[in-house]
C-alpha cells in the first residue's frame, strides 16, 4: 500500500513538471542586462524600468524554472502521498495494526517498534486533531531528513515541537515497508515475513555432517580456504601467462582498468536444417496444436495426475481427460474457457468450468509438466541430440497484466505493467521450470529457486544466465550448493580481478587487478553461510527473502561481507576462465540463444487476449502461465518425435552434418496451427512410427 501511495505521487508530480518546466535560454545576460537598469536608474519605476529590458513573461518563466527544481519537487510528492493516503488509504490502517504485532531480533530498530506503539496508541484519535500531544515522546529517529519539515512543526514560544501525525504515520509505515522486507522486522503468526531465525534448520548442530556432506563440503574452513586458494591461484596464473597470446581479449589501461572483448566469429550456417523443416511440413502439414497436446497425453497420460479437489469423482475419467485437455488448452493459449467450448468437441462452457474449478491445480500442474519433460529426457536418441547434459540457461520475460493486484508491477527496462515469467530450459530446449515474479523480484534468487526447486529427472550442474540473473551473492550460494553459474556479462569491460593475497604478482593483469581477497570474514562467517545454503537446499526459507535481507539491509549483515567476499572469490575464477577460453564464451552464448528462442516461441502459444494476463488473480496467472508452459513443452515433445522419425530414414541421417546437429531444435512451430476451429477427436492420431504408444 505504501510503496503504491509514494510511486503513483511520483508519477502525478513528474507529469506536472514535465510540463511546467521551460528552460530559459540566455539567463547570464538577462541577470546582467537587469542589474545595468536597475543601477542606472534606481528611483525609476520597475515597470517601466525592468520590463522594457527583459519582458514580464520572461521573468515569469525564470520563477517558475526556479520553483521546478530542488526541493519544490520532494515536497510536491509529499503533498500528494499524504492527500492520497489522509483521504482514502488511512482507513485501513487501524485494521492493520491491530492485527500486527512486530518485533525485532536487532536494538537498531528498536525505534521503528517504539513508532509503531505510538501509532497504535492514537489509532482511534479523531482525525481532526493533526498532531500528537505534546506530552507524548514520538521517536524521530524514523523520519527521514527530507521528510522532517513537514513531520516537526516548531513554534518560537513552544519548548517542545509540534509532530504531524498523517505525515509522521506516512514516515513510519515506509520504515516498516523497508524493513520487513529484509525480515529486520518480522510479524507473529506470520509464515512468510515470520522471524527470520526459523528461516534455518533448528537442527543444525545435532545433523551438522549430514548438512555439509549434503553440500559436499568439508566441515574443516581451513580445508574449504585452501582449496579455494589453490583454484584462484591456478586461474589467475593461467590467464595471466596466456592472456598476451589471446587476440579476442585486451586488457587496457583506460578508465581505470577495462576489458576489450572481440565479438565471436560467427559459426557455419546448418545446411540441411531448412530441408529438414520442409520434410516435417510435407508429413504433417498444419497440426493443430490441440492435437499436439492429446497426443502427447495419450502417449504419457499427464492428466493421470489431475485429480479432484473434492472426496469423490463422479465422471469417467475419459471425460475429465477431454474436458482437461480443452481446458488447458484455452487457458495456454490464453483465448479463454468460453471460446474454448465454442468448437466441435461436445463440451459446454459450464462442463469446462467445473473440470477447471475441480481439477487444476498449481501442483498438479507442475506434476504434469514434469511428466512430459521427463518423457522427452527418455524417448531422445543419443545419435541425435547427444548425451544427456547436465547444462541450462534461465532468464525472464515480461507478460502484460492487468494492473489492480499486488503482483502486477512497472517494468523499468521494457516500461509498462506486467509480470515476469523466469524460465529454466535446458540446452535442447526442455523447459524444466518456470515461475511468475513481480518485476521488481530478484532474478538471481528465481534463478537459484529454478535450480533448486524442479523435479525433473535432469540433474544440473552449470547455468547460463544474463547480466541481471548473476551476483556476487549469486555465485556464493550457487558454489555452496553445487552449482557453477556462468553468466554472460552486458557490463565486461568494467569488471575486475581480485588477488589471493598481496604477495601475488601478474604482471600481465595488473591493469584491472584490484584488492586482496579478505579471508579472515570467509573463515569467520563459514559456517553461517552453510546454514543459509542448507536453509535454501532444504525449502525452509524462500530464496527471495533471503537474498532481500543481505542486499536490503543498510547496516551490512556479517553473514552479507563473508558472502560478498566468497562470491568475489568464485567470481574471479570465472572472469579468469571466462577471458582465457573462447570455447566457454560460445557455450554460455549457445545456452542463452536456447532460452532466447523459447522467449520467442511464447508469443506464438499464448496469442490469446494479445499475450495480456487478463486476471487480477495471482492463481488465475499461475495457471494460465503453467498451462502455457505445458503446451509448449507438449510441443517439444511431438517435435521430438517427428524428427527422430525423419532421421530415422538414413539418407535423411545422412544428410545431417555437425553444424546440421549442433543447431537442430524440436522447437519448431512452423507446421503447427494454433488458431482456426478448435476441435478435438479422442480417436484420432498423429502417425509417427518411431515411438511406440504407450
Amino acid at each position: 500500500m505504501i510503496h503504491h501511495i509514494g510511486t503513483k505521487a511520483e508519477r502525478r508530480v513528474e507529469k506536472e513538471f514535465v510540463n511546467d518546466i521551460k528552460k530559459v535560454s540566455g539567463k547570464t545576460t538577462i541577470l546582467f542586462r537587469l542589474a545595468e537598469a536597475v543601477v542606472d536608474k534606481p528611483d525609476g519605476v520597475v515597470r517601466d524600468v525592468v520590463f522594457s529590458i527583459v519582458s514580464e513573461q520572461t521573468l515569469r518563466d525564470l520563477v517558475k524554472e526556479y520553483k521546478s527544481t530542488g526541493s519544490a519537487y520532494q515536497q510536491k510528492v509529499q503533498t500528494m502521498m499524504r492527500s492520497s493516503y489522509s483521504r482514502h488509504y488511512r482507513r485501513m490502517v487501524p485494521v492493520i495494526l491491530k492485527h500486527l504485532e512486530f518485533c525485532s531480533n536487532n536494538e537498531v530498530h528498536r525505534p521503528v517498534i517504539l513508532a509503531l506503539e505510538v501509532l497504535k496508541k492514537y489509532v482511534d484519535l479523531p482525525s481532526t486533531q493533526a498532531y500528537f500531544p505534546r506530552s507524548e515522546t514520538v521517536p524521530l529517529e524514523v523520519v527521514p531528513k527530507d521528510w522532517r519539515p513537514a513531520v516537526v512543526k516548531s513554534e518560537k514560544d513552544q519548548e517542545k515541537e509540534h509532530i504531524n501525525r498523517i505525515n509522521y504515520e506516512l514516515c513510519v509505515l515506509q520504515a516498516l515497508r523497508e524493513k520487513v522486507r529484509c525480515k529486520e522486522l518480522w510479524a507473529k503468526n506470520a509464515n512468510r515475513f515470520r522471524n527470520p531465525d526459523e528461516d534455518l534448520p533448528k537442527d543444525f548442530e545435532t545433523k551438522r555432517q549430514i548438512y555439509y556432506d549434503a553440500l559436499h563440503q568439508p566441515q574443516d574452513v581451513e580445508i574449504f580456504i585452501g582449496k579455494l586458494q589453490q583454484e584462484m591461484k591456478t586461474a589467475l596464473t593461467m590467464l595471466n601467462q596466456t592472456i598476451p597470446n589471446n587476440t579476442g581479449v585486451q586488457l587496457l589501461p583506460k578508465g581505470g582498468g577495462w576489458i576489450s572483448l572481440s565479438p565471436l566469429e560467427p559459426q557455419p550456417e546448418p545446411t540441411h536444417l531448412r530441408l529438414l523443416k520442409g520434410e516435417l511440413g510435407q508429413r504433417w502439414p498444419m497440426i493443430e496444436l490441440l492435437d499436439m497436446l492429446k497426443e502427447t497425453d495419450l502417449r504419457v497420460h499427464f492428466t493421470d495426475h489431475f485429480k479432484s479437489s473434492t472426496i469423490r469423482e463422479n465422471l469417467d475419467r475419459a471425460t475429465i481427460q477431454k474436458r482437461l485437455l480443452l481446458c488447458l488448452y484455452g487457458l495456454g493459449t490464453n483465448m479463454g474457457l468460453k471460446r474454448a467450448s465454442a468448437g466441435d468437441h461436445g463440451e459446454s462452457y459450464r462442463d469446462l468450468l467445473y473440470v477447471r474449478n475441480r481439477f487444476l491445480t498449481k501442483d498438479q500442474l507442475r506434476a504434469a509438466i514434469t511428466e512430459v519433460a521427463n518423457a522427452i529426457f527418455r524417448i531422445r536418441l543419443p545419435t541425435i541430440w547427444g548425451e544427456g547434459t547436465t547444462a541450462c540457461a534461465s532468464d525472464s520475460k515480461k507478460f502484460s497484466a492487468w494492473d489492480q493486484n499486488l503482483m502486477t508491477e512497472w517494468h523499468a527496462r521494457y516500461r509498462g505493467p506486467g509480470v515476469l515469467i523466469y524460465w529454466h530450459v535446458e540446452r535442447k530446449s526442455t523447459c524444466i521450470y518456470s515461475q511468475l515474479k513481480n518485476c521488481s523480484s530478484s532474478e538471481v534468487a528465481a534463478m537459484i529457486t529454478g535450480l533448486l526447486r524442479h523435479c525433473t529427472e535432469m540433474q544440473v550442474d552449470r547455468n547460463y544466465v544474463d547480466t541481471h540473473g548473476q551476483s556476487e551473492i549469486g555465485f556464493a550460494f550457487c558454489s555452496l550448493l553445487g552449482f557453477q553459474l556462468l553468466p554472460r556479462l552486458k557490463n565486461i569491460h568494467a569488471q575486475k580481478l581480485y588477488r589471493c593475497d598481496t604477495s601475488d604478482t601478474y604482471p600481465n593483469l595488473q591493469n584491472v587487478l584490484t584488492r586482496s581477497i579478505n579471508w579472515e570474514v570467509i573463515r569467520q562467517q563459514y559456517d553461517e553461510m552453510v546454514k543459509f545454503a542448507t536453509a535454501l537446499r532444504l525449502g525452509t526459507a524462500e530464496t527471495e527473502e533471503i537474498l532481500r535481507r543481505f542486499t536490503r539491509n543498510g547496516i551490512q549483515h556479517p553473514t552479507y561481507k563473508g558472502l560478498a567476499e566468497l562470491g568475489k572469490v568464485y567470481k574471479t575464477i570465472f572472469l579468469c576462465n571466462y577471458l582465457g577460453s573462447e570455447a566457454l564464451r560460445r557455450e554460455i552464448q549457445e545456452g542463452l540463444n536456447v532460452v532466447e528462442n523459447w522467449n520467442s516461441a511464447t508469443n506464438f502459444i499464448l496469442y490469446g487476449r494479445h499475450g495480456e494476463f487478463s486476471s487480477n488473480r495471482q492463481e488465475d496467472q499461475e495457471l494460465t502461465m503453467l498451462s502455457m508452459h505445458l503446451l509448449q513443452v507438449s510441443l517439444v515433445y511431438i517435435q521430438t518425435l517427428m524428427i527422430q522419425d525423419v532421421l530415422a530414414e538414413p539418407e535423411w541421417m545422412n544428410k545431417m552434418t555437425k553444424e546440421d546437429l549442433r543447431g537442430l531444435t524440436p522447437l519448431i512451430y512452423s507446421n503447427v496451427n494454433p488458431y482456426g476451429l478448435i476441435r478435438l477427436n479422442m480417436a484420432e492420431r498423429l502417425t509417427i512410427e518411431s515411438a511406440h504408444i504407450a
